[in-house]
């Protein structure tokens, strides 16, 4: 299809715009194999995951912090299995979530297991695993596992998740440690926590876990607030009889959703950075970190297929093959994922763009992609990459409206990837 420029088109702003687009997307080759691949999938970058991990593996032993994946964030085997084999350890939020954890290779000894509310049966699994820590989050919680460590014959180590009361200036859906918040022990109830850990034989209290929130963007302001009052806290229940071996700073650091070309891989740098720097430590004491969306989100791409152009009165819209049922990051949080005409590319260098409202298939009016945004012409049976999405994708999606769920894709195994259909020939 040839390009269409009016005369008064900016001829060389939309060069500009299509050029730094192509250089900075999969190349041809790629995009055309896609082209015979049944959509929607997640097509996984594995270069540049293996190249995240790795950064962060480095960086961590510069600095020397220990890093637990956050797996809820992706529970992808091929990923954690890559990642227990770079030494790291895993954060779980769900009893079967240590399990899969366990069977990707992490071992007992390096799982932690946080979440405010554990069942008496993943609580029985994770002792049985001889984890590394539950994150107990409240009073109650600590009760009941030194309860049935007793019952079974065991000493469960405990890590005791404080509520700092930090705002980590992000979405209130992933804000997690400001006072009302449900997660973690607040102040009020630091004495009762300190005589229930000394009279509770079978419990080994060995640290503290904090973690402010998700997607966070102000990362020295942030984690240099969180550090500062982490020390006040550590200090405190240290005074008062508690030894503080490990200190737990969990996860947060936020990705660029808008530029995923521009910073494929994010700040770890400055995060493990601020900590170094803002965190008391003895020799003695270990400092835990967590990320989840940061090591996984840049990673992936939802490849889907326009199935319809429709023109109204004062919108065009795109309907995709992709839905809510496959992420639901933009209906549930108004999330913001960069996306892109894979298949105008390979036409011209020089498109035509229209503004388009992009969505999906299912039956529910927040199915929606994004709002007004500029696309190069697209037509029916056009791939369309939304970017950015390894992390809270996959995981989060469901077979609403009886949709199937859309399998991996990776960069390494295109061969076995499902083929299309002659639908569009």
């Amino acid at each position: 299809m040839c390009a269409i420029i009016c005369e008064n088109t900016d001829f060389f702003a939309i060069f500009a715009i299509v050029f730094a687009d192509f250089e900075n997307m999969m190349d041809f080759n790629t995009i055309e194999r896609f082209d015979k691949i049944a959509t929607p999938f997640y097509y996984y970058d594995m270069d540049l995951f293996r190249k995240t991990v790795d950064h962060v593996a480095e960086l961590a032993s510069q600095h020397n912090l220990k890093v637990h994946y956050a797996i809820k964030a992706n529970v992808e085997r091929r990923l954690l299995e890559y990642i227990s084999s770079k030494g790291f350890g895993a954060d779980c939020v769900s009893g079967n979530e240590v399990l899969h954890a366990h069977d990707c290779g992490f071992p007992g000894g390096k799982i932690v297991y946080a979440g405010v509310g554990k069942s008496d049966k993943e609580i029985y699994n994770a002792l049985m695993l001889d984890i590394e820590a539950f994150n107990c989050e409240s009073l109650q919680e600590i009760y009941v596992i030194n309860e049935m460590a007793h019952r079974y014959g065991k000493k469960a180590n405990v890590s005791v998740r404080i509520n700092p009361d930090i705002d980590a200036h992000t979405h209130k859906y992933v804000t997690t440690g400001l006072y009302e918040n449900k997660f973690g022990i607040s102040q009020h109830e630091f004495e009762k926590l300190i005589e229930i850990i000394g009279k509770s034989e079978h419990i080994n209290f060995i640290g503290l876990h904090f973690h402010v929130g998700s997607q966070i963007t102000r990362v020295s302001e942030v984690f240099a607030l969180e550090c500062k009052r982490v020390n006040e806290i550590v200090a405190y229940f240290e005074r008062n009889g508690l030894k503080v071996g490990n200190i737990n700073l969990g996860g947060g650091l936020g990705v660029d959703y808008d530029d995923p070309d521009g910073s494929p891989i994010a700040d770890f740098e400055t995060w493990f950075r601020t900590i170094s720097e803002n965190i008391v430590r003895r020799p003695d004491q270990k400092v835990h970190v967590e990320p989840g969306r940061s090591l996984v989100a840049q990673c992936a791409t939802l490849i889907s297929r326009v199935l319809f152009v429709k023109s109204g009165e004062t919108k065009n819209f795109l309907i995709m093959d992709a839905g809510m049922n496959d992420l639901i990051r933009p209906a549930l949080y108004g999330a913001y994922h960069k996306i892109e005409n894979l298949s105008a590319e390979m036409r011209t260098f020089f498109p035509t763009h229209q503004a388009y409202d992009i969505v999906g298939p299912v039956c529910e009016s927040s199915d929606v992609w994004g709002a007004g945004r500029l696309l190069p012409l697209s037509v029916r049976g056009d791939l369309m990459a939304i970017r950015s999405t390894g992390a809270y994708g996959q995981v989060m999606a469901s077979r609403y409206n009886m949709k199937d769920l859309a399998p991996s894709v990776f960069s390494d195994r295109l061969d076995e990837a499902p083929v299309m259909t002659d639908y569009f020939e």
